[in-house]
């Protein structure tokens, strides 16, 4: 069985008193989700999330991530992967830190990176009936990124169905918001750019009748974090990987 320090990731850090626009940067280039914060000597302090970075949209300011700063899910260097599973379910987060015994970070483990390993090492049990969120929350394709951009910092949801009617077409994530560098601008100038004009399609699906594992497998295959769940062609609901593991039998 693989352990933490198996799977850690140097990710990059932050210093509490890093101005927010350079976490921006950050998540705006890589893959992350959280990022770590530390007191100046890799003690650390907390995270900070991609929606928190969104509540900054100018591109020049002198706010600092101290007082975004939020506590932080922790696990050991010889933490099994069942373990890392649980806390950062435990959680609601994408990550998980690794701290020594002196409080300092070592690495990151991303739930990405460890998933593809504990759906085929652990029995999934259930349908996506059984697990998906059926109060989901969808934005219509002809929307202004204005639109997802308040849908995001109030909800702190990672991603959307984007539906036209009540079909979904694609989706709609923080991500897409961030990777695309004149959207930040347009968000201040309330612009009227539309959210078809950046979504990613096609939009993957499952049906509440498909097996658990089979969601699971969509995800690892398409190499995403969460997906619609549609009956004929109506949205009925989604599912992500924090659903897939709590169907997870780990013992």
């Amino acid at each position: 069985m693989k352990t933490a320090e198996q799977v850690v990731r140097d990710v990059p850090l932050l210093a509490f008193n890093d101005h927010l626009t350079r976490a921006r940067q950050i998540l705006r280039d890589d893959i992350y989700r959280e990022l770590y914060v530390h007191n100046g000597k890799r003690r650390l302090m907390g995270y900070i999330d991609i929606t928190d970075v969104l509540r900054i949209t100018d591109t020049k300011s002198n706010v600092t991530v101290e007082g975004f700063i939020k506590e932080a899910p922790v696990i050991s260097p010889g933490d099994d992967l069942a373990r890392i599973a649980r806390v950062i379910d435990s959680a609601m987060t994408d990550s998980a830190v690794i701290i020594d015994t002196q409080g300092s970070v070592m690495g990151v483990v991303l739930l990405s990176d460890i998933f593809p390993s504990l759906i085929t090492q652990h029995e999934i049990r259930g349908s996506v009936g059984d697990h998906m969120t059926r109060d989901v929350v969808t934005i219509k394709a002809d929307a202004s990124i204005q639109k997802v951009y308040t849908l995001i910092v109030e909800s702190g949801f990672t991603a959307f169905p984007v539906v036209r009617g009540r079909s979904p077409i694609g989706m709609i994530s923080r991500r897409d918001l961030l990777r695309e560098r004149h959207v930040l601008k347009s968000l201040k100038n309330q612009s009227k750019i539309k959210v078809e004009s950046i979504m990613t399609t096609p939009a993957i699906t499952v049906t509440p009748a498909d097996l658990l594992s089979t969601a699971a497998a969509a995800l690892v295959k398409n190499d995403i974090s969460r997906m619609p769940v549609v009956e004929g062609k109506e949205i009925v609901g989604i599912i992500d990987r924090h659903d897939v593991l709590k169907g997870l039998v780990i013992t």
